[in-house]
């Protein structure tokens, strides 16, 4: 199972199952979410770099609860790395912000 979306960049994102399920198993809470996450990298309220050039796209998806997805672009294509739900959008401020 490989789903697919597209990155603000126009880069082909994929999440494979392997990703899926450490998503899943270190965050139980997105099991029903992974429209959502495929949808967060396709239209991000804002995308910010991690610490090793990742990429982390941000969409509220409830009041004060946040969405992140953490993937990367590489030139053939890119992929998901994990993707989490926080309230602390605060932590996420001191990182370079680079969309919008």
């Amino acid at each position: 199972m490989n789903l697919y979306t597209t990155s603000q960049n126009g880069v082909l994102i994929r999440l494979t199952e392997e990703r899926w399920k450490h998503i899943i198993s270190g965050h139980s809470e997105l099991v029903s979410y992974q429209a959502e996450i495929l949808e967060t990298i396709r239209h991000p309220e804002k995308i910010l770099v991690g610490n090793h050039q990742e990429l982390l796209a941000v969409k509220q998806i409830v009041s004060g609860k946040y969405l992140i997805v953490v993937y990367r672009e590489l030139s053939e294509g890119g992929f998901i790395i994990t993707a989490y739900l926080t309230r602390r959008l605060r932590e996420l401020t001191k990182r370079k912000q680079i969309w919008p």
